[in-house]
């Protein structure tokens, strides 16, 4: 893998975002909508509790938390989608570019969008309701690094899915990190959850890093080992959505629909 065409892939989206305002308001314009609503929910809530509980990292660190991770999927799907609306397919890969170059340069657009919204939700958050993201402790680096390598891994399943049922499938990844959410207890415990929901909630890595968070909030100890079994689910995530992309693109090469990319229908 040559560094210097993954870097190309990853300028590509840069001068497409720097030369579209289009492009560039929404990497900080939603998540700054999202931390103010939340952040004003938390306050009024805040009113109707004991001076010892705080809203403030309890539910507006989650949104901030959650938030993240959705930017780093759509930091991945949203470069791709600028290759699927610009029909730029067969010239990608009709060059030396590999697939895990190509997969590379879009996590790499990915990890410079995402910051841009963490900062910008950062921010908001200390300065408009008092948010430290240092009151999570320890839990804040490897909470972040979970977050971040499963929303890769939605990120490039999602744009499998795309790849191989067209064009219009893209409305199918936009609701994904909605769907998500119940399952992964961002706002309420997984124990509130009836059976068959848990059993879903131990395979998503997200799950871990949130009862987490909460637990450190409470001042309880933070399960280590379900971190460590966190960060290796999101690896496992992260490797099956390579494997699928992959698997994908073989199929699209083959049958050629790669050359006939087009939005009229989801086949």
């Amino acid at each position: 893998m040559r560094a210097v065409r993954v870097g190309a892939v990853a300028l590509r989206q840069s001068f497409l975002i720097r030369g579209s305002a289009s492009r560039l308001v929404p990497l900080f314009a939603w998540v700054v909508v999202d931390v103010v609503l939340w952040g004003f929910i938390t306050r009024y809530l805040n009113t109707f509790t004991p001076s010892t509980y705080n809203f403030v990292p309890a539910l507006l660190g989650a949104v901030l938390f959650w938030d993240f991770q959705s930017r780093v999927m759509q930091g991945v799907t949203m470069a791709f989608f600028e290759d699927v609306w610009a029909r730029n397919f067969l010239n990608v890969f009709a060059t030396p570019l590999r697939l895990p170059e190509y997969l590379s340069g879009l996590v790499l657009s990915a990890v410079v969008t995402s910051a841009i919204g963490l900062a910008v939700m950062t921010v908001v958050a200390t300065a408009a309701f008092g948010l430290s993201l240092w009151t999570y402790g320890w839990l804040l680096a490897p909470g972040l690094g979970v977050l971040f390598v499963f929303g890769i891994a939605l990120g490039i399943a999602g744009s499998a899915l795309v790849l191989r049922l067209g064009p219009a499938a893209e409305w199918f990844i936009w609701p994904i990190p909605a769907v998500i959410s119940p399952f992964a207890g961002v706002f309420y415990p997984i124990a509130v959850l009836p059976a068959w929901m848990r059993a879903v909630a131990r395979l998503l890595p997200p799950s871990y890093v949130f009862e987490g968070m909460r637990a450190a909030l409470l001042g309880r100890p933070v399960a280590a080992p379900a971190l460590v079994l966190s960060a290796l689910l999101a690896v496992v995530w992260l490797v099956l959505a390579c494997l699928f992309f992959a698997g994908v693109h073989r199929y699209a090469v083959r049958v050629g629909l790669i050359g006939r990319y087009s939005a009229e229908s989801v086949t």
